[in-house]
């Protein structure tokens, strides 16, 4: 749209003559100066934009160089040409993982399955308990008991995953008369509440399918639980004391007050957190599942990251494990954007 002189000039009825509206000179001065200010800022603050410069070269080097290889879910695989110079493969990896041939298919929509399956649980059960662990804290009135109880919940996060796994595995192993090994101790437990048979505790639950989704989900919500509270518990001490004062004058008691007052306070931080974590629904990192599952499990355990794993590492395929990661990653991509409108549009509360 073009526009005229009287949208950015005022005109002056005594001398006939136009001149710069005073509010567009401001904005051109601060336009013109617009980088001379940037550079002031960061020559002011240098010391805090230096500490962002480990956490850009971590996403250059993990996030942005390796997009690079995606060139190898349309190429025709070579090792002896760089991905660049191999010739394309149009959509054909796509169309064997969607219809292909050797059962791969097959593997794959299992695998993703699978990998909605548990980060939709995770959704379910393990997205709660964050906020349920931080206003349990808030309701503990001494610091000193509230200090110990996030230390123990926040530890298990700072847990290896190997030492976790290990430790999970121990609870619910086999025995192994030969080895002098009894059941684990979760394993004797569910046996002596009647849940299982002494055959399936025998046999180890981590070789059981049918155990495999529940084992992972308690382990995370043990794992994590305590640590993403942190946030939540933030905000809600951040909440005024005077919403509760008023509450109270109301005749408002605990549950009244943690339903009236301290949820719809903290709404916008779960709306962005949980955005977040439908984000992440479809991105399971390997290395836990990897660690706990079996030929035995795969049914239920195998999930893309290690499709990816076992088709592009221990078989070669590399093609059709960039692929297969691929198409997990834009459906997770429009899941997000998808939460995200839907979420602005529903309280006004966004990502972007």
């Amino acid at each position: 749209m073009k526009l005229k002189a009287d949208d950015y000039l005022v005109y002056d009825a005594g001398t006939g003559k136009y001149s710069e509206d005073a509010e567009q000179a401001v904005r051109d001065d601060v336009e013109k100066h617009h980088w001379l200010n940037v550079a002031r800022t960061i020559a002011k603050d240098w010391r805090l934009y230096l500490m962002l410069v480990p956490m850009i070269l971590v996403f250059l080097f993990w996030r942005y160089f390796p997009m690079y290889e995606l060139l190898s879910c349309f190429k025709v695989e070579d090792a002896t040409l760089d991905v660049a110079d191999q010739l394309y493969a149009g959509f054909s990896y796509f169309k064997t993982l969607f219809s292909g041939e050797s059962g791969l298919s097959i593997q794959f929509w299992r695998a993703f399955r699978n990998t909605f399956l548990l980060s939709f649980y995770g959704l379910c059960f393990g997205f709660p308990m964050p906020i349920i662990v931080a206003l349990f804290f808030n309701e503990i009135r001494s610091n000193i008991a509230r200090s110990i109880y996030q230390v123990i919940t926040y530890l298990p996060k700072f847990i290896s995953t190997v030492i976790m796994t290990s430790l999970v595995t121990m609870l619910v192993r086999q025995s192994s008369p030969l080895a002098g090994m009894e059941m684990g101790v979760i394993s004797k437990l569910l046996v002596s509440l009647g849940w299982i048979t002494e055959e399936v505790g025998n046999a180890g639950l981590l070789n059981d399918p049918g155990f495999f989704r529940a084992i992972y989900q308690i382990s995370g919500v043990w794992e994590g639980a305590g640590y993403d509270s942190i946030v939540y518990f933030a905000a809600i001490i951040a909440i005024s004391l005077t919403s509760y004062e008023a509450a109270q004058i109301d005749g408002a008691g605990k549950m009244a007050q943690m339903r009236y007052v301290v949820l719809p306070s903290i709404l916008s931080t779960v709306v962005i957190m949980l955005i977040n974590r439908i984000g992440s629904l479809l991105s399971i990192g390997y290395e836990k599942v990897l660690l706990l599952y079996n030929p035995n499990t795969y049914v239920t355990a195998d999930v893309v990251s290690t499709f990816a794993q076992r088709y592009g590492i221990t078989d070669g395929l590399v093609g059709i494990a960039s692929s297969a990661e691929m198409l997990n990653n834009v459906v997770g991509m429009i899941l997000v954007i998808s939460a995200n409108t839907i979420a602005r549009k529903a309280s006004d509360v966004s990502l972007y």
